[in-house]
């Protein structure tokens, strides 16, 4: 089987996957972005998924996202892509990432917000990343306190809050953490209506995270295979 054919199997698992969690809880499976985590994958594959039909593509380190960008603009002059750094990031990188992000879905506390504001050069779409636990480890934002780092992004002009983020925990399982962030996620609303993002459920569970509202599952190894090295 060669790469196009194996990731377009691939694929129709995923969006199976997808297609059978949103039948079980009652939702339309058009409510569910697929985001493509194409980190340590080749422009190669990401050219062959865009031939696919997915637009929507996630790397988490600044270093090898900004070639890969690159080379798949060359690659597929014109092909519609939209590029997520999903990843931890030092305030320091804000400036290279904002040439190649359209959006930067880890914003986990104010001094990155503030970094990010002020080297965008056009608004940029952001999410909060939220964590459940509380592990300082795992990265993100205490849960209890994502109204105030929300309401702190939403006063930067050049930032545009469209939701949260989150990985389930260790030690707890995915629905509970999801069922969480949601509830969270709903009263944020009230007060944000561009928060209308849930990214939640990567490969393992996103089953859990489309029944708990998640409008958006980050797919790696199930669409990809096992992670690999971008280049030899």
């Amino acid at each position: 089987m060669n790469r196009r054919d194996e990731l377009a199997a691939n694929l129709a698992e995923v969006r199976a996957r997808v297609d059978r969690a949103c039948a079980a809880a009652g939702r339309d499976s058009a409510e569910v972005a697929l985001l493509a985590v194409t980190k340590t994958f080749p422009a190669q594959d990401v050219a062959l998924l865009s031939e696919l039909g997915l637009t929507e593509f996630a790397e988490n380190r600044d270093q090898e996202a900004g070639p890969k960008v690159a080379e798949f603009a060359a690659l597929r002059p014109g092909a519609p892509a939209r590029w997520h750094m999903v990843g931890g990031l030092q305030r320091n990188k804000a400036r290279t990432v904002v040439r190649w992000a359209d959006q930067v879905d880890s914003v986990d506390s104010e001094r990155l917000a503030d970094a990010l504001a002020k080297a965008a050069t056009a608004p940029l779409d952001v999410l909060v990343q939220v964590s459940i636990d509380g592990d300082p480890k795992r990265g993100g934002h205490p849960l209890p306190d994502l109204p105030r780092l929300a309401e702190y992004v939403t006063r930067k002009d050049e930032l545009v809050l469209r939701g949260v983020m989150t990985v389930a925990p260790l030690g707890m399982s995915p629905r509970q953490a999801f069922d969480a962030l949601h509830s969270a996620v709903t009263r944020l609303r009230a007060d944000h209506p561009t928060a209308t993002v849930i990214s939640a459920g990567m490969s393992g569970d996103l089953e859990d995270a489309i029944a708990c509202g998640s409008t958006c599952v980050r797919v790696g190894t199930a669409l990809l295979g096992g992670r690999r090295l971008a280049s030899p």
